[in-house]
């Protein structure tokens, strides 16, 4: 049977490249209104060239027309393109328009014709390598993440994209730079290097297109969002591969990742419609006082590379469904996940220029992260990373006074208490610890163990570390500890247990790098630590356990406030009376209170002290990206 599917040629400026665009879920193709449609049928060799992208679960193709068959790109009928018959005859125009002959495609041919099989073969290989030299198509791929299958950092095709995406466009850079599997240290491929004035050009699309998104009623940007959300669950073991691949976390941590990166979408997608104003009784009887809810504009998204999909949606849900577009940074070591992002984005149906994806860089990202702090077209900053990082945007963002919420550094303690239940503490702290081989920012930094069960606390967590934690490649199935990011985070695990050890710390268990690589470290447990060594004043951000020894409640309180931030803090306890005074006195924006684990969608995420301003996800998260306006309605 012969597939049929609507198509259409279109324009894409500045270099007026012209397509065909294939919505394979549909076989149909979509045009622009401003562009005339008329009805194809495939001929036999390109459907075998798109049934890979139709088993792969790809939506779009696009296929570049080579030039002897471009049509004038006009309101006029168009000739078929290569690879379909006309279905119908006579102009097809739109009704209302003028039905004119198309214009011949070459000198000496006819209008409508159609190249011959062999003709056809041999050119579209060459445009399909031409297209993805210059970031415009990603070769297809067989169904499911090849990455999982062959237990290697390999790529799954059909999400990877390496430009960046501004105005819905995949655009090239002057440059780029490569993204590395932190396992082996192979390169996965370049990625567009935007500069300043890609940046620039992301900012202006996204405000171009804030005013229509803005005004696009609430359900509708909730439909838009919740297919988004459809997308990353049918993709999730693609978009868990490419995180595993430029990451490095076990597979099934990355797994977990983009279920809890697509609650964001799904959660928002409801708030979009429970953003509510207010009216306020008026002292006097001819006025009424209205309240109104309405997005702040341009919010400029920069993200860390531990949670490369969840950082982003938990940010840009709320924007998005706040009414607000969006200009993404991602970390240089993992633009991927948020071009897969833009990917299904675009499939979703987000409208061009809500959100905008600009990857660079180490060396440029400080004249990006400039411009997205400094142009006065961005209405808001949301940052997630270091506190230095996070003083010097506050800088920038200063001379414009914008909208700035961060989540920033975290130190956080874990506190046994001698009425706590040990097994409960020791499998919250393996949890809390090692998650993404101690690489989060509510990751424990610290165990306060009170002195009745000091050393058995130790001795069962040693011998949980020992028996449950397994070093090696994320493709692995039986790994649950991936590699460092870099050797910079290994050698910052190794001068922190140097230094412990040099003041009198005992190594339980770890404590070097592990054979398989630079990159990877053993799980390691300190014990006889005190408060005067360096990993009990900054965050270590690695698989790395030191515990404290303490006598009472005042003292363990008092060391876990000693800390300039305060984003997480968990304790142990089986005295309701404990709880409630330990839960109130800690300075910490979020408390485990018998639990290692603390974030969830329905949670508000955020800090206290240096560890940042505002709030993520949960009801309040969308409030970041609103401003309240107060309306006076006088003369009644």
């Amino acid at each position: 049977m012969k597939a049929r599917c609507r198509g259409s040629v279109r324009r894409n400026t500045p270099a007026r490249r012209q397509y065909v665009l294939i919505n394979l879920s549909r076989r149909r193709v979509s045009a622009p209104h401003s562009l005339h449609t008329r009805s194809w049928t495939l001929q036999p060799g390109l459907r075998a060239q798109l049934s890979p992208l139709r088993e792969a679960g790809s939506h779009r193709a696009a296929l570049r027309l080579p030039a002897v068959f471009r049509a004038p790109l006009t309101r006029e009928p168009c000739a078929a393109p290569p690879g379909f018959h006309s279905q119908r005859g006579g102009s097809g125009a739109r009704p209302g328009l003028a039905s004119p002959q198309p214009a011949p495609l070459r000198r000496g041919s006819s209008p409508g014709a159609v190249p011959s099989r062999a003709a056809m073969s041999s050119l579209l290989p060459l445009r399909a390598a031409a297209a993805r030299r210059r970031l415009l198509l990603q070769p297809p791929a067989a169904p499911g993440p090849a990455a999982a299958r062959s237990g290697s950092g390999a790529l799954p095709g059909g999400l990877v994209r390496r430009g960046g995406l501004v105005g819905g466009r995949w655009l090239e850079a002057p440059a780029a730079f490569a993204v590395r599997d932190p396992a082996s240290g192979q390169e996965l491929g370049p990625v567009a290097d935007c500069g300043a004035a890609e940046a620039r050009a992301a900012v202006r699309a996204a405000h171009g297109a804030g005013a229509a998104w803005g005004r696009l009623p609430a359900k509708e940007r909730s439909a838009l969002l919740r297919r988004w959300y459809e997308l990353m669950v049918e993709r999730r073991d693609d978009l868990a591969a490419i995180i595993t691949a430029e990451n490095g976390k076990p597979l099934k941590e990355a797994q977990g990742e983009i279920l809890y990166s697509a609650s964001f979408l799904e959660w928002f997608a409801e708030e979009a419609r429970r953003v509510y104003g207010d009216v306020i009784p008026a002292s006097a009887k001819d006025r009424r006082i209205l309240v109104l809810k309405q997005p702040v504009g341009v919010a400029a998204i920069i993200t860390p590379w531990n949670f490369p999909s969840a950082m982003i949606t938990r940010k840009v849900g709320a924007a998005l469904a706040a009414g607000c577009t969006v200009v993404v940074k991602p970390a240089e070591d993992t633009p991927l996940s948020a071009l897969a992002l833009g990917e299904l984005a675009n499939q979703a149906g987000i409208p061009a220029g809500v959100y905008n994806v600009v990857p660079c860089s180490r060396q440029q990202a400080p004249a990006v992260g400039e411009v997205l702090c400094t142009d006065p077209l961005v209405a808001k900053i949301s940052f997630t990373g270091s506190t230095e990082t996070g003083k010097i945007l506050l800088k920038h963002a200063a001379g414009t006074v914008k909208r700035v919420s961060m989540e920033l550094g975290g130190h956080a303690p874990f506190i046994v208490f001698d009425s706590a239940d040990v097994d409960r503490a020791v499998a919250g702290a393996l949890a809390s610890k090692f998650r993404n081989s101690g690489q989060t920012c509510v990751c424990t930094n610290r165990f306060l163990v009170q002195k009745g069960i000091h050393d058995k606390f130790v001795e069962k967590f040693a011998k949980a570390i020992r028996s449950e934690l397994r070093v090696g490649n994320g493709f692995d199935a039986n790994t649950t500890q991936g590699p460092l990011i870099n050797e910079k985070a290994v050698e910052k695990v190794e001068r922190h247990i140097n230094d412990a050890v040099s003041q009198g710390a005992s190594i339980v268990t770890g404590g070097k790098r592990h054979s398989l690589g630079k990159n990877f470290f053993e799980p390691t447990l300190l014990s006889n630590v005190t408060t005067k060594m360096l990993c009990t004043q900054e965050e270590t951000f690695g698989p790395l356990a030191p515990v404290i020894k303490f006598e009472t409640e005042e003292e363990a309180i008092a060391i876990a406030n000693a800390a300039s931030v305060g984003l997480a803090g968990y304790f142990y306890s089986q005295d309701p009376a404990q709880i409630w005074r330990v839960a109130e006195q800690l300075e910490v924006g979020m408390v485990g209170v018998n639990e290692g684990i603390v974030s969830s969608v329905e949670s508000p995420f955020g800090g206290v002290k240096q560890s940042g301003l505002g709030r993520e996800g949960s009801k309040y998260g969308i409030d970041e990206y609103l401003e309240i306006k107060y309306v006076c309605f006088g003369g009644l």
